[in-house]
């Protein structure tokens, strides 16, 4: 595959992974800022449709279950977590985007710590979503050292303006 190709894919993934990040951020501030007992109110509220639609419906249905034993502490270790996650990978998106040379490894490392949180997780939870996710990070684990290498050939002022490290 050509480099100006493997690039775009590049900076899709990284821009999904920007995306994902907000995401991340505003629902860590969102349950930071909502009480633990209001949760199951909002999940309930959230998945009344569903349920009367498919009350066998599995997302729905394990997503209530989840909401009625969210505890305080769960309410807090999520908050943080979600922002702390989200905070790093939109820096680390950042950086690559702008082909900053630190954003690299730095990324590589965060990823790497990011999947092997996730697949730990997942060896509890078996959730597909989580499977999905880490499929997709170890893709654009990838990628970014894929760009490293090619980055580090071009040397830190080759791309011109906002490609310095």
């Amino acid at each position: 595959m050509e480099e100006r190709r493997i690039r775009r894919i590049f900076e899709i993934s990284v821009l999904l992974k920007g995306a994902h990040a907000l995401v991340e951020l505003f629902a860590g501030i969102w349950l930071y800022f909502v009480s633990a007992g209001a949760i199951p109110s909002w999940v309930n509220f959230l998945t009344r449709e569903e349920l009367i639609e498919d009350p066998g419906d599995f997302v729905a249905a394990h997503l209530v279950a989840l909401a009625r034993h969210f505890s305080v502490g769960d309410k807090a270790f999520y908050a943080f977590y979600l922002l702390g996650h989200g905070l790093i990978k939109i820096f680390l998106a950042a950086g690559l985007l702008r082909n900053r040379l630190w954003a690299y490894p730095a990324s590589l490392g965060a990823l790497a710590g990011f999947i092997l949180y996730q697949v730990y997780r997942y060896s509890y939870t078996h959730s597909p979503v989580l499977l999905a996710l880490t499929v997709f990070d170890l893709f654009v684990l990838a990628l970014i050292r894929h760009e490293w290498k090619f980055a580090r050939r071009r040397g830190p002022f080759a791309g011109g303006p906002g490609r310095q490290s």
